[in-house]
């Protein structure tokens, strides 16, 4: 017998958590989700969850510290109320940045978080473009790590984005995989910007190996943070020759004044995902244009799949990442 599918969300991106139910027909678990007058977070389930399937939609992103112990306590909750396997759905995995001791005396943040999520009562994890693919060998539970990429591809190969003349560009070295699962996906061409940071979410252009004189660049990577590195990039870019510059990213943290410094940049779109819901809404007569793609319907598949006991991976057989 199927055991019940449950859906729960905190704060950190109702408005998705809401579309992701929408698509299953499934709706969210009524949830008490508040805090203490001292800010401590208060967690009360409305409903029997015993022997339920729980996915707990909530990506932690900012405020990181806030939406993560809501994961936290909600993950213990629903263990304590006998919920037959917790699954955490995590759009976005905050902490992602820290994944390898960079200077001695650094903590590797990424593996406590997964460590914390493990404890709390996590047998399973999904999550979106993390930072590293290695995060997933932090876990001691299975991982699905799931690419937007189609997402993002199916949307550029619909402006015809697409084929020899396009350029993809990775924004560094370390995104050289992900921007060549793009271009592949796109029959495009690859360029890379080599760049060096003096120090935290600062970013300095040294060089663009590649092509892209008289062409289209779609700068992708899977966190824009300040907008610096896309900015300083565009910039590059144009210098060099481009002839339109795209930015597309799974993740818009967009922390400080990023908005403000991508729409001063020489861009003509910049693309994002919905797995962090924007501050500040898009402006639609800007330029760029701001344009956000929802990751609900992935996220309600793979939800399916797991309930069902089905295999995640067919679902992207026929697609790069």
């Amino acid at each position: 017998m199927t055991p019940p599918l449950k859906l729960f969300t905190g704060n950190a991106n109702r408005p998705l958590a809401e579309s992701v139910a929408g698509w299953l027909g499934q709706p969210l678990v009524n949830m008490t989700v508040t805090r203490f007058s001292d800010g401590e977070v208060r967690v009360r389930c409305d409903e029997s969850v015993r022997g339920a399937d729980a996915f707990i939609i909530q990506p932690t992103c900012p405020p990181v510290n806030d939406n993560l112990m809501e994961l936290l306590v909600i993950c213990d909750a629903l263990k304590r109320a006998s919920a037959r396997r917790i699954v955490p759905v995590i759009p976005y995995y905050g902490y992602g940045r820290q994944d390898r001791k960079a200077a001695g005396r650094e903590p590797i943040t990424a593996k406590l978080v997964a460590d914390l999520l493990t404890r709390a009562g996590a047998e399973r994890i999904f999550a979106i473009d993390l930072h590293a693919a290695q995060i997933q060998g932090f876990f001691d539970v299975p991982v699905d790590h799931l690419p937007a990429g189609p997402i993002i591809a199916d949307y550029l190969r619909g402006k015809q984005l697409c084929g020899d003349e396009i350029v993809v560009v990775s924004p560094d070295v370390g995104g050289v995989e992900r921007a060549s699962y793009l271009a592949e996906a796109l029959g495009a061409r690859l360029a890379i910007i080599a760049k060096r940071r003096p120090e935290p979410n600062r970013a300095e252009v040294v060089e663009i190996i590649g092509e892209v004189e008289g062409r289209v660049c779609i700068m992708f990577d899977d966190i824009i943070d300040t907008g610096g590195s896309i900015a300083a990039g565009a910039e590059a870019l144009v210098a060099r020759g481009a002839a339109s510059v795209y930015a597309c990213c799974t993740h818009a943290v967009f922390s400080g004044d990023a908005l403000a410094r991508l729409l001063e940049a020489p861009l003509t779109e910049v693309i994002v995902t919905d797995t962090i819901p924007l501050a500040t809404p898009p402006a639609t007569t800007a330029s760029p244009s701001i344009t956000v793609l929802s990751v609900a319907p992935l996220l309600a598949r793979v939800i399916e799949q797991i309930h069902n006991e089905d295999s995640v991976s067919t679902l992207f057989e026929n697609h790069h990442r």
